[in-house]
């Protein structure tokens, strides 16, 4: 792989920012057509076969295949999504959609989550197939559509109908990679297990009347506002899993931090005075099924007492919690307000896990001493949803995983998904395309 590798993940992750494949969750939305005619541009090289599914008009997804010499050899799937949430350009330092390349770093909604690790995925791929890279087992890449909308009209669509073309024994996603400093050297977050996935609407019930005449009124956006209050006071217990703990214990804390962020105890309490915000959230997450009201409607008319009002949960369930769990969670929480509320389940998508002691986990960590010499990856829960869940279901091994330059903390990382003046360095660009090559090379030559 050429040296100036970094240049030309450079310029695809600006374009790929720049054609705004904005996922507002609607079936219209995302537009990621654009992306995947641009990675179809990039990956038309001999040595590897591409098909393009567009289950939805716009909705394209890319796979890209460098067949293997041997049917019994593992495979490897490259998994990166082309979708981006929605940004507000009035709060960046810079447009969210210009692609900007200043100071060494790319500003843009995506350059962390995920299309920096898309276009690098491609770049190496593209990189491999020309210097006549024949593997034992398949390579693929997937530049999925709908990441960001739960995965209906990307992964879980091509699961769901081409699960024999997209199985593939073992698969790498976002996001890890980050290198932590430590006394005894870097230390480098691997996903191996998500949470779970539990989006609901709240229906709460009140009873229409005059605007002009509110006494005593059953007015349901002023029930709604309580139902939120009670929400945001709502303190679920604490679980200190086992990918939290071999994060906590592989990262080396000071005994002082380490004890306070494996005692369910006291977690809360250390979150909540943490200065590290970052680092506070993860840490809460990871230990926290937690509840976020993201969406809230009610009313008909200025003068009318409305008698429903509609309020969006974005609940994010740790190992082992079923829906059940959940709804007994928000009825406890409820407490008598809960016989005006009707829940309504959008999505349910339990937490899923990797096992660790695996070839690939094993290549990873042998790939990444050659950037970082000495360095140990652990294992880590992502708490957000990605695509290797779907993968999960059919057998596969996954991973999520990129490298990074020590430029970027995992303080600023952490707080970049979604938020805003998102941006990623270009060294770091490079190391994610040098990892997916020394992936292929070491797993499956």
């Amino acid at each position: 792989m050429p040296e100036d590798v970094s240049l030309e993940v450079t310029e695809l992750l600006r374009e790929l920012i720049g054609n705004a494949c904005v996922n507002d969750g609607s079936a219209t939305s995302g537009h990621e057509s654009r992306n995947a005619e641009v990675l179809r541009s990039v990956l038309e090289v001999p040595g590897i076969d591409l098909e393009v599914h567009e289950p939805l008009p716009g909705r394209a997804s890319l796979i890209a295949r460098i067949d293997g010499k041997d049917r019994s050899a593992p495979s490897l799937m490259l998994l990166g999504h082309t979708d981006v949430v929605p940004a507000n350009g009035d709060d960046w330092q810079h447009d969210p959609f210009g692609g900007e390349l200043v100071d060494g770093q790319v500003w843009g909604r995506g350059a962390i989550d995920m299309l920096n690790l898309t276009s690098s995925m491609a770049v190496a791929m593209r990189h491999l197939a020309g210097s006549g890279f024949a593997p034992r087992g398949d390579l693929v890449f997937v530049g999925e559509a709908d990441e960001e909308g739960l995965g209906g009209h990307g992964a879980g669509w091509l699961t769901d109908h081409l699960a024999d073309d997209v199985r593939t024994d073992y698969l790498v996603t976002e996001s890890g990679g980050i290198p932590i400093p430590t006394a005894e050297g870097l230390r480098l977050p691997v996903i191996t297990a998500e949470k779970g996935v539990f989006w609901c609407t709240l229906t709460v019930r009140g009873t229409a009347g005059h605007g002009s005449q509110p006494l005593r009124t059953d007015n349901a956006v002023v029930k709604a506002a309580a139902v939120v209050e009670r929400l945001a006071e709502y303190c679920p217990r604490a679980e200190i899993h086992d990918a939290w703990r071999r994060f906590v214990e592989g990262i080396g804390f000071p005994p002082e931090i380490a004890g306070a962020l494996l005692d369910p105890s006291r977690i809360d309490a250390f979150c909540n005075e943490l200065p590290a915000l970052g680092l506070a959230r993860q840490a809460h997450a990871c230990t926290h099924t937690t509840v976020a009201p993201t969406i809230l409607e009610g009313g008909t008319k200025l003068n009318v007492i409305p008698d429903r009002a509609q309020l969006q949960l974005d609940i994010r369930g740790l190992p082992g919690w079923s829906v059940e769990d959940v709804e007994a969670m928000l009825q406890e929480a409820l407490g008598d307000l809960a016989p005006d509320v009707e829940i309504e389940w959008h999505s349910v998508d339990p937490a899923s896990t990797s096992p660790t002691d695996t070839p690939l986990w094993h290549t990873i960590e042998k790939v990444v001493q050659g950037p970082y010499p000495g360095s140990r990856c652990v294992p880590f829960l992502s708490v957000g949803a990605t695509d290797a869940r779907f993968f999960r279901r059919l057998g596969t091994t996954a991973y999520g995983v990129g490298l990074f330059s020590t430029r970027l903390s995992f303080e600023h990382y952490a707080t970049m998904f979604h938020g805003v003046d998102e941006r990623v360095d270009v060294e770091s660009l490079g190391l994610s395309a040098q990892l997916w090559d020394g992936l292929a090379r070491e797993f499956l030559e």
